[in-house]
This record gives C-alpha cells, sequence and structure tokens, in this order.
C-alpha cells in the first residue's frame, strides 16, 4: 500500500492517466459509488476519460438464500475481478465490508478512501425504536452479526433474513414483510434515504462489521502505476483502522458465516478497536477492547492480531468451529 496518503495531489513526476474504466456492481448504491470515485478521479486528472463498467453480480442474482449460505461476500466482487483481469476494467470500487480479508493472487486492495458512517441504522415505517417493537415484530437483516446481538438483546422480536440491493430491502419494508430492517447508515445516506432512518444504533453493542461505511478500490498488483494515481484518494486515518480491523476478521475467519464485529477509530497516533464474536442464538459473547499507539499499517495490523488473539483465548473459536483452534 502506497504510504504517500492524505495528499491532495498526484505524485510528482507521475504521468497522469488517459483513460481508466471503472468495474462496478450495477445497483443503484454501488453506481453512486462508483460515480463518486469518477469524480474523484476527474479533479485529479482533468483530462482523464474515467467511464463505469456496470456489472451484476452472483450476489446480485441469488437472492432467495442468505449469503452465509451460497459463499459469502466474495459473491459480490468475483465478476469484477474477472473484468479486471480480461483488461475490461482498471479499477473496481467496492464497499470495503464486501472485500474478502484474503485477496486473491494478483489483486491488491490499492486504495482505501475516508470512512463515512459506519453505523447500523434502525429502519421502520411504524415504530421509533427497536425498543418500541412489539413481542413477534419481524426484523430483517443480512447479518449474522446483527442477529446475534438482535437475539440476546430482543428474544421477543422474530429475526428473519434481508436479502437484495438497498432499494428491494426497502421495498420489502415497505410492503409490510417486516415491521423494522437494520441497515448500513452510509448506504441510506449516499442514496439521499437518510429522513427514512428512525435510530442510529450506537456502536457498543451494535459494533459494525470490519471496513463498515469505508470504499476500498481493488487493482490488479503488475499495475503500480494505477495504484500510484490513486495515492490521493488514500486516507490515513481509514487506513489504519480498516487494516485493524480487517486484520481481525482475517485470523477468524471472518465472512458472513461468521457473527464477527470488528470497528476501529484512530486518533492522534492511537488506534482504539473493539471486536466481538458471538453464537448466532446471542447466548454467548466474546468481546474484546484494546488500544494502541499506531504509526503504520505493521502497527495497525499487529493490534489486529492481538485482538484475534484475545478473543480466541476467550474462547472464540468454540463459536466458529471453521477456524483453526
Amino acid at each position: 500500500m502506497s504510504q504517500t496518503l492524505n495528499s491532495s495531489s498526484p505524485s510528482p513526476g507521475l504521468e497522469a492517466p488517459k483513460r481508466l474504466v471503472i468495474a462496478s456492481r450495477e445497483s443503484r448504491l454501488a453506481m453512486w459509488q462508483a460515480e463518486h470515485v469518477r469524480d474523484c478521479l476527474k479533479k485529479l486528472y482533468p483530462g482523464c476519460d474515467v467511464q463505469i463498467l456496470g456489472m451484476t453480480t452472483r450476489g446480485d442474482q441469488i437472492l432467495d438464500l442468505a449469503l452465509s449460505k451460497v459463499g459469502g461476500k466474495g459473491l459480490f466482487v468475483k465478476e469484477l475481478e474477472t473484468a479486471l483481469e480480461d483488461g475490461r476494467a482498471d479499477l473496481a470500487v467496492h464497499s470495503l465490508k464486501d472485500v474478502p480479508t484474503v485477496m486473491p493472487e494478483g489483486f491488491e486492495l490499492a486504495c482505501v478512501m475516508a470512512r463515512e458512517d459506519a453505523r447500523d441504522a434502525f429502519v421502520s415505517s411504524d415504530y421509533a425504536s427497536l425498543d418500541d417493537l412489539p413481542k413477534g415484530a419481524v426484523v430483517g437483516t443480512s447479518s449474522l452479526r446483527r442477529e446475534s446481538v438482535l437475539r440476546a438483546r430482543f428474544p421477543h422480536l422474530v429475526i428473519q433474513p434481508l436479502r437484495g440491493n438497498l432499494d428491494t430491502r426497502m421495498s420489502k419494508l415497505d410492503r409490510g414483510e417486516y415491521q423494522a430492517i437494520i441497515l448500513a447508515a452510509v448506504g441510506l445516506k449516499r442514496l439521499g434515504l437518510e429522513p427514512r432512518i428512525r435510530a442510529y444504533l450506537p456502536y457498543d453493542p451494535y459494533t459494525p462489521a470490519a471496513g463498515q461505511g469505508a470504499l476500498g478500490i481493488e487493482t490488479l498488483s503488475q499495475h503500480p502505476n494505477i495504484k500510484q494515481w490513486l495515492s490521493p484518494l488514500n486516507d490515513l486515518s481509514t487506513l489504519y483502522a480498516v487494516s485493524a480491523e480487517r486484520m481481525v476478521s482475517r485470523q477468524l475467519g471472518g465472512s458472513c458465516e461468521v457473527p464477527l464485529a470488528a470497528h476501529a477509530t484512530w486518533n492522534k497516533e492511537h488506534l482504539q478497536i473493539q471486536s466481538f464474536v458471538a453464537g448466532t442464538d446471542g447466548k454467548a459473547i466474546c468481546l474484546a477492547k484494546w488500544s494502541a499507539k499506531v504509526c503504520s499499517i505493521a502497527d495497525a495490523e499487529a493490534l489486529g492480531l492481538e485482538v484475534a488473539k484475545d478473543l480466541l483465548a476467550q474462547g472464540a473459536a468454540e463459536l466458529i468451529p471453521k477456524i483453526a483452534k
């Protein structure tokens, strides 16, 4: 990862790109994100022709099963990586929480942009908060992480899976299939749907997924010039935070099959991180909170490693049978 971070201009002496193609999912939110990156690149390189290649991924096509049962978050990036590999695109824009923590050989996370709101949001047509929901109310979520917290705190509610892009999920709520749904706040904000948010869920206990709220840009490792062109879009504080979060997730086999949360914030050289692993029924949880001085990506990853060790020492492996004990 380039260490020329938080700069507002390209690397000195680097010839500006003439054309760049961005691979993106075709959902409204994904296209907003790709257009945001396009606009940032156009501002950096006014003479560059920046285009967007919209694509449909398997994750967008399989809507009748939970992600944990059909292959996990990687379903949202595979087709975009193929476009990079065969030369149809130069970079792919992802919601960072959807990017597997172990990149395929030949690919790299070349840029992490400034994180926006990482909180989860409570959305309902009839109720102001989770506390207001009556017994038996149906709450929709796509996340085992959220499900574990909800089952622990609100055993009287019915938690049901919720798939589809953001607009599809909102439509299901509006049709009355759910009394409430839990979504990442940032997506609602990006699409102008912030007024639909009835309550923001606090980071404790509703700790977000690793990388939530941040955009990641993926490239081929064999094209270092593209990485250099992207370097002004890197954000140092976000990079350190998500490096720690993703290390926790990597060590604990983080995927859609694991109720795992990790959220970090970096301020004045100190990184604070909170993480948990829970049973899907919400009856067991391992929680870790750490803080350390962090001056490099290596420092951040080292902190994430210590958090993972802490969770394992508490018995997290018993809650995640698939990881090495």
